[in-house]
Order: C-alpha cells, then structure tokens, then sequence
C-alpha cells in the first residue's frame, strides 16, 4: 500500500514538473511572451454592448495561415474561449454570405441569396433592429459596399441579395448609428428611381461624408450623433492596393457608440469582407493580408473590451472560401497555399468570444445559435419576442 502511494506521488510529481516546464518555455521563448494573458475575469455576466465581428469566407485554415504568416503574435492568440458553428443553410450544405449573415441576424436558417427573411421570403425582425427598440446604439462597418450581402442581412428584407437600391432603401428605415462602407453610387445615383438617399440621410440627422471629399481617417466624429462615411463609390479597393481604414474605424466605432448611448449600451457588426474575395480568387497571398488586416482590427475592439469590461467581442465567419489548403514546404512568414475550389465549403466554422457571456459560445452549434445566444445575453428574451415565427407586418 505505501509503495502503490509513493507511486502515484511520484507520477502526479513529474506531470506537474512536465507541466511546469512546458508553459514555462511557451511564456519564456522569444516571440511568445505576448501570447499569454491573464484568463478574463468580469464583474457581470452579461455584456452591455457586442460586438460581432465576421470574417467573411475566414475558415480555420485562413487563419492558421495568417498566425504562421505572422511575424508576432496574432489578436486571434488572445481568446481563451472558442467553439464551431455549422453554417449549412436552409435545404442545402453549402452557405453564402446572405443566409449566413441573416442566421447571425435572424436566427433563421434560409435560402441562399435570402436578405432579412425567411425560406418563405416573409420578412423577420434583425437583431440590430431589436437593438433599436430597447434603445440601443447601433453600428455596421465592412470592407465592402454597405449593401453587400453581410452587412445587408443586418437591417434590410428582401428576397435576394442582388437588390442593392432596395437594400440602400431599406436603410433609410432603421436608425443605424454608425454606417461605415462602400456603396456610395446605391445612394446617390439610382437607376430604380430619382431619390437621392445620400441627402435623405442627412435630412434624418446624420453627418455624411464621402472618399471624395475626405479620407475616413480626417473624418470629424466631434458633435455627430449619427455617422455614415461612404469609403468607395462601390467596393472598396483590397488592402494590398492601399485601403487602411478598418483598424481604424473599429478602433473609433466602439468609442462613437459608447458616446451616443453608454446608459443602454450598443450592438456592433463589423465584417472583414475581402477575406471571401481572395479566396474566391484563389490567392493565397492576398488572402493572407485580408485575414492579417481583420486581425488587426479585432485587437482595437479586444483593446476596448479589455478597458471597458462589459464589452463582449465575438469573431466568427459566415462560411469558408476556396478549400484552402497549407502545402508542405510551408515554413513560418512563407506560406505554400492551395486552394480546392473558388466558391464555398461547407466547413464548419471557428467561433471566438471576449468577455462578460463568453462561455456561451464554446462547444460546437448551429450558426443560428449566434442571434440567440447574443440575444439571450442582451435581455431581449425577456422584453420582447422575435422568434423565427415573428414576422415583420
């Protein structure tokens, strides 16, 4: 008996040994000091505000990619909770970005193409539009033009995501705080009719403002309580041609957001669009410095979660683009890719959380588990009902 105890003393003594050396050297060894921190510790577990952030065609590979591309630790290092959702649309396996971004939005699981409504095109109540009924702030930024088919499926309805002048419509019927993106030709010069929505906005209280006349970064957020900046006439260049402004505006967008409504808080949508692209285009490279540009801005909304502590940051895809694949001969900072397709797959897809509710997002779940958790943590369960049987008349 007392040598089966000195045993197993002895084998509990060197797992803890073994496991003392390893994190030593992982928290030791240059390059890795920044990937440790402290497991988050908060005083509630409800957020006041969200962030929801979408990586639009970032599967799991493209970010192995962009970490092993890096030459540091990546923003995506810094999450201790993550799980997978299954973004199969209705009747199908393969997703786009329309009825994956309204499962996010909706909670709903439709057609391909669907924006903002159901398998049987009725439209249902969005999240942010929920948001906007218990007084929230609210804010979308993407890379994209704003009435591309992720931003879209948060404050639009209709039945296909090819209706941009109806979708640029529709946003003259929410209250969207913050509107960062594309599009501005959806706006201003429509071929569906002579309304002239840039000045329409204006007329509801919000300061507008175009690339033409001023860089987002020289944009004055002083005084403003509603903000659109049209960043492109239609889709905004790639990074690698020189576009910069998404750290930057979600760096911004939470502060402006907090500053419009820091009594009930605010929901957030904020999409690394030309993720997609380049895997659509099968270039790995391209790729690679889209994924690295939507870590980049994930670290500024870490940064103000960290300081504010009732922030909850969310990270996700709606799907995955191109079957990447990492080829061998890969080596750290010379990534070899390759690519299986240059559409959709049906991966399953990473979810990473930040903050007061982030338990709830580990595990493996549908992508429509995304709108109900969020929903959930915000309240909206107990005020008021937006079911996928509660339409919008």
């Amino acid at each position: 008996m007392i040598r089966k105890k000195i045993s197993l003393f002895l084998v509990k003594f060197f797992r803890f040994f073994l496991l003392g050396g390893i994190l030593m050297t992982s928290a030791c060894s240059p390059g890795n000091s920044e990937l440790y921190f402290e497991p988050e510790t908060f005083e509630s577990s409800r957020p006041k505000n969200i962030i929801l952030m979408i990586g639009d065609g970032m599967g799991l590979t493209q970010i192995s990619a962009a970490i092993y591309q890096n030459k540091r630790a990546t923003n995506f290092e810094r999450f201790h909770h993550i799980g997978f959702h299954k973004a199969y649309p209705s009747g199908e396996l393969i997703t786009d970005s329309a009825a994956g971004a309204t499962a996010f939005s909706c909670g709903i699981k439709t057609y391909n193409g669907a924006i903002g409504v159901n398998k049987d095109t009725i439209p249902q109540l969005t999240i942010i539009e929920e948001a906007e009924m218990q007084g929230m702030a609210t804010g979308l930024i993407a890379t994209a033009f704003i009435v591309h088919a992720t931003p879209a499926a948060f404050f639009a309805h209709q039945p296909t995501r090819t209706f941009h002048e109806q979708i640029a419509a529709d946003l003259l019927n929410v209250d969207v705080d913050l509107i960062i993106g594309g599009g501005l030709k959806y706006f201003n010069r429509r071929e569906m009719d002579d309304r002239n929505l840039y000045y329409e906005l204006k007329d509801k209280g919000y300061s507008v403002s175009n690339y033409m006349d001023t860089e987002f970064i020289d944009v004055d957020f002083r005084g403003a309580k509603k903000l659109v900046h049209f960043t492109a006439d239609r889709h905004p260049v790639p990074v690698s041609a020189g576009r910069n402004y998404l750290p930057f505006a979600s760096r911004l967008g939470p502060r402006f957001l907090k500053k419009v409504n820091d009594d009930k808080g605010f929901f957030l949508m904020i999409e690394g669009s030309q993720i997609d692209w380049a895997g659509h285009g099968n270039e790995g490279q391209l790729m690679i410095e889209e994924t690295l540009d939507f870590d980049r801005a994930i670290g500024e909304a870490l940064d103000f979660a960290k300081a504010d502590g009732n922030t909850l940051v969310i990270v996700t895809a709606d799907h995955e683009t191109g079957g990447l694949a990492i080829n061998p001969g890969s080596k750290r900072g010379n990534i070899i890719t390759s690519f299986t397709t240059n559409g959709h797959t049906g991966s399953i897809v990473p979810v990473f959380a930040y903050g007061p509710g982030a338990n709830e997002f580990l595990g493996i779940y549908e992508n429509t588990a995304i709108y109900h958790k969020v929903r959930r943590l915000l309240g909206f369960d107990k005020v008021t009902d937006a079911s996928p049987d509660n339409v919008r008349q």
